[in-house]
């Protein structure tokens, strides 16, 4: 599935984000709490997106990844 250009600025945009929180291993800034809420609004609608093209592949990914935790 290709990204829009908004799309992708706007992931470019909020990626380093979660590198931040991740090389830190916590939250630090009120900021970055509202990023990492926007990165995942942006996730679950890229997600709802592929799922519409591909519900198929999906669910099977889906039920892999709760059969693997």
């Amino acid at each position: 599935m290709k990204l829009d250009a908004a799309t992708f600025r706007q992931l470019r945009r909020l990626a380093p984000v979660l590198d931040d929180v991740l090389n830190a291993g916590e939250v630090e800034y009120a900021d970055q709490a509202v990023n990492l809420t926007a990165l995942a609004t942006l996730c679950s609608q890229l997600f709802d997106a592929y799922r519409h093209l591909h519900p198929d592949d999906t669910e099977q990914a889906c039920l892999d990844a709760l059969e693997s935790r």
